[in-house]
């Protein structure tokens, strides 16, 4: 009977973890309606490097924004590695408007060779 209760335990243990884990996925996401305006923006400089191997695409990055506006953080969510970091630099001078609580959104960059 031991072997049953401790099934029931690793169970009960394991589906609460599931439900906890996914509505605090369901807290993350940002949504159009949520996102701040800018109102300082900062375009990244293509590297030399990336620009001379055409690498070409997209870099997107998590942004926690501080109330008063501020960039606090930034996460790499995806990009080419020569890429990414001009991005976070640019970001790093980005001012959005003021809310009344830190918000946390995705800010995507297009890089594109033009001839």
């Amino acid at each position: 009977m031991r072997t049953s209760r401790w099934r029931k335990f690793a169970l009960a243990v394991g589906a609460v973890a599931l439900l906890w884990g996914t509505s605090a996925f369901a807290q993350t996401g940002s949504t159009d309606e949520s996102k701040r305006k800018v109102k300082t923006k900062t375009t990244p400089v293509y590297p030399d490097l990336a620009r001379r191997m055409n690498v070409t695409g997209k870099v997107k990055i998590e942004v926690v924004i501080a109330p008063d506006g501020h960039v606090k953080t930034t996460r790499v969510v995806g990009g080419h590695p020569l890429l990414v970091q001009p991005c976070q630099d640019a970001l790093k001078e980005w001012k959005f408007a003021s809310a009344p609580e830190e918000t946390t959104q995705i800010v995507e960059f297009d890089f594109h060779l033009t001839e």
